[in-house]
């Protein structure tokens, strides 16, 4: 759960603003959009692979953007 600190004279449009930023930081939406399908393991750790393999290429100039 997050809680926003507001003091008395903070307008809402600034607290509204705070929640956001924690929202985004907090990651929450990232990890509801991953807990409603279920990817086994072996799928995980194979498109990390990928990833990886791709920032990789990236790096050293193999594969271009």
């Amino acid at each position: 759960m997050l809680i926003i600190d507001s003091k008395d004279c903070e307008n809402i449009d600034k607290a509204l603003k705070k929640y956001k930023k924690k929202f985004e930081k907090a990651k929450i939406l990232l990890q509801l959009r991953a807990r409603q399908s279920f990817t086994k393991p072996s799928i995980r750790r194979r498109t990390q692979v990928l990833k990886a393999v791709y920032k990789q290429q990236v790096a050293t100039g193999k594969f271009d953007v």
